[in-house]
């Protein structure tokens, strides 16, 4: 079970990270500047996508002890 958490809170954590990412692209795409709501709400993702994605991988269990 704690497996499986850990696997889907990876696996949300890099999809949040990449929709963040996409978010920023699509924005700057579509003629957005630096301070425009979907590139600082995408960056806003992908720092927490990204801050989540270290902390599970960090409190996930050593596989080589």
């Amino acid at each position: 079970m704690d497996r499986a958490y850990l696997a889907s809170s990876q696996t949300l954590s890099a999809i949040l990270c990449v929709v963040g990412v996409a978010m920023v692209v699509m924005t700057v795409a579509r003629g957005g500047g630096p301070l425009a709501l979907g590139v600082v709400v995408g960056v806003l993702f992908a720092l927490l996508g990204a801050a989540r994605l270290r902390l599970a991988r960090a409190m996930a269990p050593d596989r080589g002890a």
